[in-house]
Order: C-alpha cells, then sequence, then structure tokens
C-alpha cells in the first residue's frame, strides 16, 4: 500500500532536541500531528517509525526517540505523494508549523504542527493499527 500517514505525539514537557542537519530546535508541551508519505510499504514505514530501537534518518525520528514525546495515534490514507502536502497544508490552517520541519523534500513551511486536538483527522483518514 502506498499513501500518506499522520502521527499524533504528545510532547509532555517543553523540551529541547537535536534534529539533525536541521540543528536543537524547541518543543513546547502539547500536541502535534506530524505528516509524511510512503510511496511502498506504508505500513511498514509508520512501524518503523513507532520502533524505539531505529537509526535516527527523518527528522521525525529525533523527536520521536526524545523520552518526552510519545505516540498518541497514527491515521494512514492511501494515497498519492501529492496528497502529503495537501494534507500538510489543510492542518496548517488551523494550526502552529514547526517552520522547516520534516519538508526537507518539498516546498511546504512544515510537516510537524503543533496542534489543539486531532478529530479532523477521523473524517478523512483510517486509524493505524485499525480500531476494533
Amino acid at each position: 500500500m502506498k499513501g500518506i500517514y499522520v502521527i499524533i505525539i504528545r510532547v509532555a514537557e517543553d523540551v529541547s532536541v537535536n534534529v539533525g542537519a536541521l540543528g536543537e530546535m524547541a518543543f513546547a508541551k502539547g500536541l502535534y500531528a506530524y505528516v509524511g508519505s510512503a510511496q511502498a510499504n506504508l505500513e511498514k514505514r509508520v512501524k518503523r517509525h513507532l520502533r524505539s530501537k531505529k537509526r535516527r534518518f527523518w527528522h521525525i525520528d529525533y523527536l520521536l526517540d526524545n523520552p518526552a514525546a510519545e505516540t498518541v495515534k497514527v491515521f494512514l490514507k492511501e494515497a498519492a505523494k501529492a496528497e502529503e502536502c495537501k494534507t500538510a497544508k489543510a492542518i496548517s490552517e488551523t494550526s502552529e508549523p514547526v517552520d522547516g520541519f520534516g519538508c526537507s523534500d518539498c516546498h511546504c513551511r512544515s510537516h510537524l504542527f503543533q496542534i489543539e486536538n486531532y478529530k479532523f483527522m477521523r473524517e478523512t483518514m483510517q486509524v493505524f493499527p485499525k480500531e476494533t
């Protein structure tokens, strides 16, 4: 399956994280949404992000490896890569972007956003793994 995903992350306290090439970044306590894509093996990509032991490669790996960060929920959608930026743009209209995060391969301002809630994701995406 190819498509996009949104990882909902709770940061339990204000933290500073070294995010590879982006350097030191401050994350305020709160809820965040990270938008990513995989044009092959979507579920495998998501599972990789959720593992505790992995090589840090994507910006999100650095944040998820911080003890203050906890994955709350993951949403998936079968879609073309262009949907990743469309989703990021839609989320940016009601949230605070973390400038430069997760968007080194596109022209978006960010693919990580501090959000109030994630109810809107249920309208357009499925929960991973599927809730029963």
